[in-house]
C-alpha cells in the first residue's frame, strides 16, 4: 500500500515537474534567455524518462532522474543566487543567461505586473542600435522576486521528487530481491539430483 502511494505520489510530482517547467520555458524564450531554456529542455526530457521509469518499473530510469534533480537545484540556487545579486555576481550587467550574445533581460523586468514602461530618447551612445532604452517603475512585485519565485518552486518540487524517487527505487529493489529470493527455484524449474546407473554395458560378440 505505502509503494503504490508512494509511486503515485512521484508520478504526480512528475506531472506538476512538467507543467511548473513548460510554463517557466515559455517566458525564457519571451525573454531571450538561453542558458534556462537549454537547462529547462534538458530537465523536460529527464522528468518524461522518471516519469517513464515510475510507471514501467525502471529503477535505473528513475535513479537517473534523482541524480539529475541534484544538478536541477544546484542550477535554481544559482538563479536566485544570481537575481539576488549574492557575491560578485549583477543582474544588471552579467548577462550569463544570454550566453553574452544579447542584452535581454528578463521578460518580467517590462511586464511584471503593474509596471509602466517609458522609452527614453535618446538612448545612450553605448546602448546598441537595434535596442531601446527604457525605464521600468511601479511595479507591484520587481521582475527578480518573480524569478527567485519561480527558482525556488522548482527547488521544492525537485526535493519531493528526490525523496520519493528513493522512496521508490528502495521499493522495487526490495520486491525485486524478496521475489528472488522467495520463488527464484521455482520460476527456474528446479529439478533434483538425478539417480545415476552403475550398471556398465559390456560389448557383445556373435560367432559365425
Amino acid at each position: 500500500m505505502g509503494y503504490c502511494s508512494g509511486r503515485c505520489t512521484l508520478i504526480f510530482i512528475c506531472g506538476m515537474q512538467l507543467v511548473c517547467v513548460l510554463e517557466r520555458q515559455i517566458f525564457d524564450f519571451l525573454g531571450y534567455q538561453w542558458a534556462p531554456i537549454l537547462a529547462n529542455f534538458v530537465h523536460i526530457i529527464i522528468v518524461i524518462l522518471g516519469l517513464f521509469g515510475t510507471i514501467q518499473y525502471r529503477p535505473r530510469y528513475i535513479t537517473g532522474y534523482a541524480v539529475w534533480l541534484v544538478l536541477w537545484i544546484t542550477w535554481n540556487v544559482f538563479i536566485i543566487c544570481f537575481y539576488l545579486e549574492a557575491g560578485d555576481l549583477s543582474k544588471e550587467t552579467d548577462l550569463i543567461l544570454t550566453f553574452n550574445i544579447s542584452m535581454h533581460r528578463s521578460w518580467w523586468m517590462e511586464n511584471g505586473p503593474g509596471c509602466t514602461v517609458t522609452s527614453v530618447t535618446p538612448a545612450p551612445d553605448w546602448a546598441p542600435e537595434d535596442h531601446r532604452y527604457i525605464t521600468v517603475s511601479e511595479c507591484f512585485l520587481e521582475y527578480q522576486y518573480i524569478e527567485v519565485a519561480h527558482s525556488s518552486l522548482q527547488i521544492a518540487l525537485a526535493l519531493a521528487g528526490f525523496i520519493y524517487a528513493c522512496y521508490v527505487v528502495k521499493c522495487i529493489t526490495e520486491e525485486e530481491d524478496s521475489f528472488d529470493f522467495i520463488g527464484g527455484f521455482d520460476s527456474y524449474g528446479y529439478q533434483g539430483p538425478q539417480k545415476t546407473s552403475h550398471l556398465q554395458l559390456q560389448p557383445m560378440y556373435m560367432s559365425k
